[in-house]
């Protein structure tokens, strides 16, 4: 399109920070170290993890650059930057958060497909545009519509890079008209990221931000928006990203009878510590964050030293002195909210932590029971371990004995 292009190789990529635990090269898929990701509130763009499915689209000629809103509507529109820029500006702060975070751990289990990723696949932002249901009344359609006079009940979102899963084509996802034309839902057209422009890893110029459900709807580089009678057609729609049962494999996986994947489920996990770490025996700091998708807040935050026999409530928070009190009007409902308590460990142990959302939704104690062949969604209680009174050096025969007492599987160990 003018102004913006799909590069077919990698010879244009953006800098990234030097800090970054890469996961793929080509495309490039990165995520922050977990100390990084709890550092603030609101995550750097630099330490913002980076989920790519193809080369990096380059704007040649931002005054050229548009996008088309088409498909089954009376009047298809063309918008320029400026166009989008004339509306109200919203800032919305929301936690995106990708549908394989820790899928790592999942892969432990039984290896799953999928780029691996620790616990970092997540981050929190505030970001300017305008709001989605502004920008289709540009083209006749009216907020809370759920279906267009021509039959339209999705819209797509296009983006312009070149996915291999595609045969070469855009990236491309969909979300119901209903939600799209909701004011209350805050779907953003976004051109900013924390005050700044966009930067190219993350959509520059233009990107959709769909809060409370998992990354991939939020599509990048955007291209056009069609609106469409029916769910999006495109492989990360239709073949990917969809949750099934651990009895389908590779031979038996039925795509259509699992829908796409849409709000994220309760979630949280440690970033205080690593998955092993050796400490001084006394006070042990733990924090980290905890999310949920549909504008869910947390209601609780609950740590245990002794594997989840006992536990502990965390303190939650989310902008500094600020009271957080989960779906009060004064806290950001999309984002998530950071958790630190400190707690006792006289002795190597399993430290485990679980939040429990404002719809009383836990998060299922062993991955096992979640395990999915695409590695999906794994919000199993996050585990890690510290071992006390040891070095690095001779932590890995010491700790024999520490499984059965916590029973802790070895696939849960690093080594």
């Amino acid at each position: 399109m003018p102004g913006l292009k799909g590069p077919s190789d990698y010879s244009q990529e953006p800098p990234r920070h030097p800090s970054l635990k890469i996961n793929a090269k080509q495309p490039f898929n990165a995520e922050p170290p977990r100390s990084a990701l709890i550092a603030s509130y609101v995550t750097p763009v630099d330490f913002f993890y980076k989920r790519n499915h193809g080369p990096i689209p380059v704007v040649d000629d931002i005054e050229r650059y548009s996008v088309l809103i088409r498909g089954l509507i009376d009047n298809p529109r063309e918008l320029f930057m400026r166009d989008i820029k004339m509306l109200p500006k919203y800032n919305v702060t929301a936690t995106l958060q990708c549908a394989g975070n820790r899928r790592t751990a999942m892969s432990k289990v039984k290896t799953v497909k999928g780029v691996g990723w620790d616990v970092s696949a997540i981050g929190n932002g505030v970001w300017g545009g305008a709001k989605l249901a502004d920008v289709l009344e540009l083209v006749g359609i009216s907020k809370l519509t759920s279906t267009t006079k021509s039959g339209g009940k999705h819209v797509e979102f296009v983006s312009i890079d070149k996915c291999k899963e595609e045969n070469g084509g855009p990236y491309k996802a969909s979300i119901p008209l209903s939600r799209a034309t909701n004011p209350d839902a805050d779907v953003v057209i976004a051109y900013e990221m924390n005050g700044e422009p966009l930067n190219r890893d993350h959509g520059y110029p233009l990107r959709v931000v769909v809060p409370g459900v998992i990354g991939a709807r939020s599509v990048k580089w955007l291209d056009c928006i069609n609106i469409i009678a029916e769910e999006s057609q495109g492989f990360f729609m239709q073949k990917d990203y969809k949750m099934f049962p651990p009895s389908v494999n590779w031979d038996n996986i039925d795509w259509s009878t699992s829908r796409p994947q849409m709000d994220f489920p309760v979630q949280s996990a440690i970033c205080s510590l690593e998955d092993v770490t050796a400490i001084k025996p006394g006070k042990v700091k733990v924090s980290g964050y905890a999310a949920s998708g549909g504008g869910r807040g947390i209601d609780r935050v609950d740590v245990s030293v002794d594997g989840g026999k006992t536990w502990v409530e965390a303190s939650r928070y989310q902008k500094p002195g600020a009271k957080y009190i989960s779906d009060d009007m004064n806290s950001d409902k999309w984002a998530w909210v950071l958790f630190d308590v400190t707690v006792d460990a006289p002795q190597s142990t399993e430290i485990v932590v679980k939040a429990v959302d404002s719809a009383a939704n836990i998060q299922p104690e062993n991955v096992q029971e979640i395990w999915n062949l695409r590695g999906i969604l794994n919000t199993s209680w996050h585990r890690v371990q510290v071992r006390v009174g040891h070095s690095n050096m001779d932590n890995e025969a010491s700790f024999a004995g520490l499984e059965s007492d916590c029973g802790v599987s070895k696939m849960f160990r690093t080594r």
